[in-house]
């Protein structure tokens, strides 16, 4: 068996549409076509071509702790482009020999890390 990493990562929403907005226009995931399977949701493309999909569940509430991360080469600067446009970011924290991270919210309530691994000395 050989799995080659994440292709997307697939997130429920209580509200497909205003998800979409934040993805596109706070994170700058870029939207792509996307099947119609009867249901509400969206595909969108990281720069690096990994994709989140977004699928619309009524009711949703966001399960506690559950999150994914983001790689990203400055986590400063980042926490705050996202703080200028609105985004509650955590604290940054540094996790020994690991890296850094921090932590925010998207409007259906999905935890999303922002991860900056620690550079490896050559």
């Amino acid at each position: 068996m050989e799995l080659r990493g994440v292709h997307h990562i697939s997130l429920n929403v209580a509200d497909a549409e205003s998800a979409t907005r934040f993805y596109i226009d706070v994170l700058g995931l870029e939207p792509l076509e996307r099947p119609d399977f009867g249901f509400p949701g969206a595909w969108l493309a990281c720069a690096d071509g990994r994709q989140v999909h977004l699928i619309q569940v009524d009711d949703w509430v966001a399960p506690k702790g559950q999150h994914f991360a983001f790689a990203v080469e400055d986590i400063e600067r980042v926490r705050g482009e996202l703080e200028g446009k609105g985004v509650k970011v955590s604290a940054t924290s540094v996790i020994p020999g690991t890296g850094r991270q921090c932590f925010f919210k998207d409007p259906a309530g999905n935890m999303i890390e922002l991860n900056e691994p620690a550079r490896v000395a050559v």
